[in-house]
């Protein structure tokens, strides 16, 4: 399993690089005031990541009514969180165990779910040899924290620290781990886990203790169901093609499932992306959430204050500040 990549504790000299720059004297124009985009734009090569394409779910939907195809993308996220799944969601996508099932449930402002009906087992697609039954533990990921003020955060048993949200969050401390949001909790158990975010992906299950197998899957497509955390494993986050999901019709049977077998969207193939040939697998960077320019990014995304505002808001939910993302097209 991949380890997370190397994470810094946001210093003091780091924090001060949010600051806004002084104000233009009087005598000459005041410059445009930075928004995110362009933090993110001018941000240098060395403050971005690399995703492996081996990371990385590719699943194609058939066309749409138009004929024009429809590709999703999925970022698995990296150990420790929710590895128990990820593991069976590899197995399952090298099985091609997705190929011939379908999008069949679509809920207004919740989730797009796909798959093969998993708790339906007399018709359920059978799955592959092999798969883990996760504990309902693995949600949680122990952590650390340091013995001074509690903020020196780190994930056990790989040590690796957590850059801190600073700006509120209603729900628990928040922080991003390897470009990734996830939530803390310092008291009793000591643990973190993965939030759920528009475009997080999650293991669909029945009830407790049962906890999925990782063949059913879901895409959040409204406002972030955080209620779900700690509840439902994090698996992933869509990171292209969430229209494709996001405005499907919506199901007006049972728990938003399709009630009209032809509105049901067929899924040709999900593969991993290292399984493509190599001039087809797609290639993303993150903005590393231990470098500056996040830090300052993360700042603008809490206090903005460009032409637009009027009002810096002087907090940001952790749904609200998503890790910047780019495609990388080789050969240009």
């Amino acid at each position: 399993m991949r380890a997370l990549f190397p994470l810094l504790r946001m210093s003091a000299a780091l924090l001060a690089l949010t600051a806004l720059p002084p104000a233009a004297s009087a005598q000459e124009a005041a410059p445009a005031k930075p928004t995110p985009a362009d933090v993110v734009a001018a941000a240098p090569a060395t403050d971005w990541r690399a995703i492996d394409p081996a990371d990385l779910l590719v699943m194609e939907l058939a066309p749409d009514t138009a004929g024009q195809p429809r590709r999703v993308i999925i970022q698995l996220i990296p150990p420790p969180f929710s590895a128990g799944w990820t593991g069976n969601i590899r197995a399952l996508a090298r099985a091609h165990w997705w190929d011939g099932t379908s999008v069949y449930r679509v809920v207004d402002n919740w989730v797009a779910q796909w798959g093969d009906g998993e708790d339906d087992k007399p018709d359920a697609k059978p799955l592959p040899g092999g798969l883990l039954v996760v504990p309902e533990s693995d949600y949680l990921t122990p952590i650390e924290t340091g013995p001074e003020d509690g903020r020196d955060f780190v994930l056990t048993p790989e040590k690796q620290e957590v850059v801190i949200n600073r700006w509120i969050d209603s729900y628990a401390i928040t922080g991003f781990a390897a470009g990734w949001p996830i939530a803390l909790d310092d008291s009793g158990g000591r643990s973190g886990w993965p939030v759920h975010c528009y475009g997080s992906v999650g293991v669909a299950r029945d009830l407790s203790p049962d906890t999925g197998t990782g063949a059913e899957l879901y895409a959040v497509i409204g406002h972030a169901p955080r209620a779900l955390d700690r509840n439902i494993a994090v698996v992933g986050r869509v990171i292209a093609g969430i229209e494709h999901l996001s405005t499907l019709p919506r199901g007006r049977g049972e728990a938003g499932v399709y009630d009209d077998a032809a509105l049901r969207v067929p899924i040709r193939s999900v593969r991993l992306g290292d399984e493509l040939p190599p001039a087809e697998r797609p290639h993303f960077e993150y903005l590393a959430s231990d470098s500056a320019s996040f830090a300052r990014y993360l700042h603008l995304r809490a206090n903005r204050d460009d032409d637009f505002y009027r009002a810096p808001a002087k907090g940001v939910d952790i749904c609200n500040a998503p890790v910047p993302l780019r495609q990388i097209v080789k050969g240009n």
